[in-house]
């Protein structure tokens, strides 16, 4: 891999009321720095899952590393064929090429901060999301968009045992 060397100009401000909100309960997404406001350091969103409800399917990166930052709660992250319980104030960072998935615990809120480094363009991602869940768009729509938003999804049966139980 590459090394990445940001550029731009200015430090990148988010306030919280400004931040575009993707979704709603029990999933909401925050959008808040994209690839093109950080010069492609990085990729943020925070994201809010309530009673057990599921972040992301399994799916790995090819270019970028995940990192999972427990703001809240209980989360239960995918790290290859590893299950992972996270509370308030752990870290997962999970490499590229390894699958990977998150939810909140069963029966448990959380509350994520996830950064995407190296950056890729996803808040389009998060909109095409926003799409599918309210029937704007078919669920097959995302196997079109894999490689533009470096998202490629993949069965997992140690994801499918955690989330089942």
């Amino acid at each position: 891999m590459s090394i990445v060397i940001p550029s731009f100009d200015d430090s990148v401000i988010v306030r919280s009321g400004d931040a575009e909100v993707i979704g709603r309960a029990p999933t909401t997404v925050k959008l808040l720095a994209d690839s093109s406001s950080t010069g492609g350091a990085l990729s943020t969103i925070q994201v809010e899952l309530k009673d057990g409800a599921n972040g992301a399917a399994p799916h790995h990166h090819a270019g970028s590393a995940e990192l999972f930052y427990v703001l809240g709660g209980t989360v239960q992250v995918l790290s290859g064929d590893t299950v992972v319980t996270a509370d308030r104030g752990d870290l997962v960072v999970v490499p590229p090429d390894l699958t990977h998935a998150f939810a909140a615990a069963p029966g448990e809120d959380a509350t994520l901060l996830i950064v995407i480094a190296p950056g890729v363009e996803r808040f389009e991602y998060f909109r095409h999301l926003e799409r599918i869940a309210y029937g704007k768009a078919a669920p097959e729509s995302l196997l079109e968009v894999q490689e533009i938003y470096d998202t490629y999804f993949s069965a997992s049966a140690a994801w499918e045992a955690a989330r089942t139980v």
